[in-house]
């Protein structure tokens, strides 16, 4: 488990949080980078359909159309990924995972959700680490693919009626969570309702709801919840002032404000154990053998690669750390949030001197500034960064680095085994 945050020092957190630099060269004698497996969001994009219904519909108000079609990654997305590709490929040269501009055989593997968004996504990652290189992204054909969209197989769709309980135990005092996320909701409902208006759902009564497909979600929470992504996602895509809320937001600080809704609908969904363990596991079982490939025998296909990477969605990296009991609370965002393009990295390291393998895993994420202006990542402008930490961890040159046996043994503590069906991959 994480150590509890209080006793974590602020200097600590800073520098874990903003760790990027290149390392010394006195690190890398000791330590060597062996194995990466990354698990991304997509990047930008505008409201899905479903959302722009519901939202426009709420706020009785139409809300930006814009430039691409709603739920695709924008041009802008693409730019910040690749910002983001080109700082990762680099910062891996560096390190001497990959050995040229262009991947030599069994140095990268590349999956992506089959949705534009991510697919496009990962095709700006590769562009910016290595641009040139045609570098191939996989994915299956069709629109679900069991890795990511779990809810579309039995194995790994939840029961409704566990699923419920779940979400109801979880919840707790549903009241008590609505009065202390007013200073949220207040100023969500001030940024995007019309003075007149109806805006009545900003202050109903907060219900759990199942829908007719046995999807559970918080009445009332999950549509602001949507509204803060939408607005979240359009400072970071730069909108000019009238097409954000209005003119209502001209400052990161205010998304930063009404982000706890994000946060809290993350804990009524995703973030549940039970659903986390039936439509997660899948895919942190998969990162588990991506890592130990090479070194403990694995039963699955898992494509040997040096930086194995997959694309996928924040539901995604959700479920998956909440198996694994990580969470993080980056400058500029709430507990749990997962922006555009952020990614959750296990490295595998083997200390040279004793032949041992550790583990590196952390979040990253850009700053909600530097994914506005594109900006470029740097030693100025790091990725932030938070790391997974337990008691058996030591803090190194490269970071906080974990036992590889012991820290696996934990991630893989909540697998559902009934949940993990094999997987094919595309050579």
């Amino acid at each position: 488990m994480n150590l509890p945050r209080n006793q974590i020092s602020a200097g600590l957190l800073i520098a874990c949080s903003m760790w990027l630099s290149a390392l010394p060269a006195h690190a890398e004698a000791q330590y060597q980078l062996e194995k990466v497996v990354e698990l991304s969001r997509h990047g930008i994009r505008p409201p899905t359909s479903g959302n722009r219904k519901e939202i426009e519909a709420a706020t009785q108000r139409p809300w930006t159309i814009w430039t691409t079609h709603d739920g695709e990654l924008t041009g802008h997305g693409y730019a910040a990924v690749v910002n983001k590709g080109r700082w990762e490929g680099d910062h891996y040269r560096q390190l001497g995972l990959l050995t040229s501009d262009c991947p030599q055989a069994q140095e990268v593997y590349v999956r992506a959700s089959p949705l534009q968004r991510t697919r496009a996504t990962a095709q700006a990652l590769v562009d910016g680490a290595f641009p040139g290189c045609g570098v191939t992204v996989h994915h299956v054909a069709g629109e679900d693919d069991p890795l990511f969209q779990t809810e579309a197989f039995p194995a790994t769709d939840t029961d409704p009626a566990q699923q419920l309980a779940a979400v109801t135990a979880t919840t707790g005092n549903l009241v008590a969570r609505q009065q202390a996320l007013q200073p949220a909701v207040q100023a969500l409902k001030s940024a995007v309702c019309q003075p007149g208006s109806d805006c009545s759902v900003f202050d109903k009564p907060w219900q759990i709801k199942q829908s007719k497909s046995g999807k559970t979600y918080v009445q009332g929470l999950s549509v602001l919840a949507s509204m803060v992504e939408t607005l979240r996602l359009g400072w970071s895509e730069n909108l000019p002032a009238d097409q954000l809320a209005w003119g209502n937001i001209t400052h990161s600080t205010q998304i930063t404000a009404v982000l706890p809704l994000l946060t809290a609908n993350y804990d009524l969904s995703n973030d549940v154990l039970y659903t986390a363990k039936k439509r997660g596991s899948i895919l942190l079982n998969e990162m588990i053998q991506g890592v130990e490939q090479g070194v403990s025998p694995v039963s699955d296909a898992v494509p040997y690669a040096r930086w194995l990477l997959f694309v996928a969605h924040d539901t995604n990296i959700a479920m998956v750390r909440t198996l694994m009991g990580f969470t993080w609370t980056l400058p500029g965002y709430t507990r749990g949030n997962i922006p555009p393009g952020s990614s959750l990295v296990f490295e595998r390291w083997r200390d040279k001197q004793s032949g041992e393998r550790w583990l590196h895993v952390y979040f990253q994420a850009q700053s909600l500034d530097d994914l506005r202006h594109l900006q470029s990542v740097n030693q100025a402008h790091p990725l932030l960064r938070e790391e997974w930490r337990a008691p058996d961890c030591r803090v190194t040159e490269v970071g906080t680095l974990c036992p590889m046996a012991s820290t696996l043994a934990k991630f893989g503590q909540q697998l559902d085994p009934t949940a993990i069906t094999p997987i094919s991959y595309a050579p």
